[in-house]
């Protein structure tokens, strides 16, 4: 990925004369000229919670693998779903509820799951004022700026309210109108709400400015839970399975980057992705997931994982019948990447 401009030029002009099929040549290596096949990945967030696929943009392992990845934000599960079914997209990096949703609306070309790289919600629950000593029952009677129902951060807020022996919809106000990546400057702008759910940087940003305070990391009080993955359409994967674990194997060196090396070097090798943060934020930013375990060790979608997804839907009223794991969800590719 790295210093490609030009390779992508060059694969621009080669495809204007000739119409071949999309790939781009990089600079020869070891006296031969490498292939690069072009793949589009579509991921619902830019966020530092997604440090390990960054590590593997940076540290050139896509290249490595033969690829030449574009990156896009799709900004939202559903976007990022849609991107897909269209053929905008080859891979999508989303929550997995995504797949189990066009599956029960009985998709003919489903998207498959057959990564995972979070292991628990990246968000965090930042309050008006400072809170020492908060405690969940202390939202009673709140409003809360939430985030789209039906998705991820959403669903694990109301399962964590619900381990806490709170009622989602009677015992506190949780506002879902709000896009995603806005709830930040809401709540900064409504002074009638008195937490809101944030991603990072949003997190830390507030923190910084003195408009609110973390007082809670969803990852840590939900447990473990499979937040997010990559998939992609059935018709893909099936004509593509070596881009597939190309794709994969990439990932699993980020994934071991990062649990071989301290946040202050993942921060370091990630910062030119968030050129528009300070350094010294982004390490804060990492140490924060480091320290909670965020990052799996592999890509291995376990079934107890999709199992627990399926609870989550349930009990947030999503899930009209139970989806079989091995319907949505290959453990192939990431079992061989783990190998290697």
């Amino acid at each position: 990925m790295k210093n490609k401009k030009w390779i992508s030029l060059a694969a621009a002009i080669v495809l204007a004369v000739t119409a071949l099929p999309m790939t781009a040549f990089a600079a020869k290596k070891d006296g031969a000229e490498e292939k690069l096949i072009k793949v589009t990945l579509n991921e619902v967030a830019h966020s530092i919670f997604y440090a390990p696929q960054y590590v593997a943009i940076e540290e050139g392992y896509f290249a490595e693998e033969g690829l030449d990845l574009t990156l896009v934000t799709g900004f939202g599960a559903d976007k990022v779903l849609t991107a897909l079914i269209a053929g905008e997209a080859d891979i999508g990096f989303m929550g997995a509820e995504a797949s189990i949703y066009a599956y029960q609306e009985g998709a003919t070309d489903p998207a498959v799951n057959f990564a995972q790289l979070t292991q628990r919600a990246g968000n965090f629950l930042v309050a008006r004022e400072e809170m020492q000593d908060f405690k969940w029952e202390d939202l009673k009677g709140k409003k809360v700026l939430g985030g789209r129902k039906g998705g991820m951060p959403e669903m694990v807020f109301e399962y964590i309210l619900r381990k806490n022996g709170l009622d989602p919809q009677k015992d506190l106000t949780i506002d879902q109108s709000i896009d995603f990546g806005s709830t930040a400057a809401a709540f900064t702008g409504d002074k009638t709400a008195d937490f809101t759910v944030e991603f990072e940087p949003s997190a830390t940003a507030l923190e910084k400015e003195g408009a609110g305070y973390v007082v809670a990391s969803l990852g840590v009080d939900s447990g473990y839970v499979p937040y997010t993955s990559y998939s992609a359409k059935t018709s893909y994967m099936e004509k593509n399975p070596e881009i597939i674990q190309k794709f994969t194997n990439a990932l699993q060196k980020g994934m071991e980057y990062v649990q071989s090396h301290t946040p202050e070097e993942i921060a370091e090798v990630i910062a030119p992705q968030f050129a528009e943060t300070d350094l010294d934020i982004v390490t804060t930013i990492v140490k924060r997931y480091y320290e909670q375990d965020t990052w799996k060790s592999d890509l291995i979608f376990e079934k107890e994982s999709f199992e627990l997804l399926e609870d989550i839907l349930e009990d947030a009223g999503e899930l009209n019948e139970r989806v079989s794991y091995e319907d949505l969800v290959t453990t192939e590719y990431a079992a061989k990447a783990a190998e290697k």
